[in-house]
């Protein structure tokens, strides 16, 4: 099926979607120009930084993932005030908001006054998965930035690459997203880069057993082992989530899985459930069934939680609230 024909039929299929909601595809028909100020300002971004793409992506699922999707994860601290930034699963590790920023500034001088910050991060994931040669999909807009943010939520909401299946499909199935958005969002770990600590386990001491994970294919182990040797220092040093096609938004990832080749324990686990591990075989084999779904993966992803109409504000800037 050619990319232009799942794209139409994703548009009418999502169109039904939403149409109980506030948002509107033409939201802001004052702003021609928005679609192209956010395109480009990802594309500027990904020459300088080839991980970009990755981590605006992941930028909108960790701010979908707590309070919805309402620019939460941007808000930075202050003396009174504690954003998300620095809680557990966000500390050095989420990265881009320079890069929503930059755009925003963009935006203000095109547009002044007018598209949410939470608007421009849902676009600009969209845009880091297009531009990786990956799916596009229709883009609701109307979202309004929150006030407030929530370190707990951030903490204990966010899935952890260290917790058992279950428990992320229960955060999942907690925003309203199933097991199989599970499966396909999962699939965003074909581009980026992961630390060596989120998977240092799989490779020395799994489970306490003083031995690597039985199921990490063996030669991945031993490469893996040179880049993430047992020792501290060495917690930080990234490593490619799909080693294939580290920066190629494709179906991969599901083949790496499907080979044992998964780096993140949560990853693996997908085969170790037969509903999921059957369609992680199916999207190892069909390129575009994935794109399909991930795409009405994502517009359920961008929809948690919105606020619209008179609640939240436009942010002047997407790091504090308007004064």
């Amino acid at each position: 099926m050619h990319q232009k024909t799942i794209v139409i039929l994703l548009f009418t299929s999502l169109s039904i979607m939403l149409a109980n909601g506030q948002l509107d595809y033409y939201y802001y028909s004052s702003c021609p120009n928005l679609p192209m100020i956010v395109k480009y300002g990802v594309w500027a971004a990904m020459k300088n930084d080839t991980r970009i793409a990755a981590s605006l992506l992941r930028l909108h699922f960790h701010d979908c993932f707590v309070n919805g999707c309402d620019g939460s994860v941007l808000l930075d601290d202050t003396k009174t005030f504690t954003g998300e930034k620095n809680a557990g699963p966000n500390r050095n590790s989420v990265r881009g908001f320079e890069v929503i920023d930059n755009i925003k500034a963009d935006v203000e001088r095109a547009c002044p006054l007018t598209v949410s910050c939470v608007d421009i991060l849902t676009l600009a994931a969209r845009e880091a998965v297009v531009l990786s040669g990956g799916p596009n999909w229709p883009v609701a807009l109307g979202r309004r930035d929150g006030l407030t943010a929530n370190m707990k939520a951030a903490n204990t909401n966010l899935p952890s690459p260290f917790e058992p299946l279950a428990n992320i499909t229960a955060k999942f199935a907690a925003v309203g997203l199933d097991s199989r958005d599970v499966v396909v969002l999962s699939g965003a770990h074909t581009i980026g880069l992961a630390q060596c600590f989120t998977f240092k386990n799989r490779l020395f001491d799994f489970k306490g057993t003083g031995q690597p994970d039985p199921d990490l294919d063996s030669s991945l182990a031993t490469s893996l082992k040179t880049s993430c040797p047992n020792v501290d220092k060495s917690n930080t040093n990234l490593n490619s989530l799909d080693m294939v096609t580290t920066y190629k938004f494709d179906n991969a990832y599901y083949k790496n899985l499907v080979n044992n080749a998964g780096l993140l324990e949560s990853d693996q686990a997908l085969m170790g459930d037969p509903q999921t591990a059957s369609m992680v075989n199916d999207y190892s084999m069909y390129p575009y069934l994935f794109y399909r779904d991930f795409a009405t993966s994502m517009v359920k992803l961008g929809n948690i939680g919105v606020i619209t109409g008179q609640n939240g504000q436009v942010r002047k800037k997407c790091g504090e609230v308007n004064h």
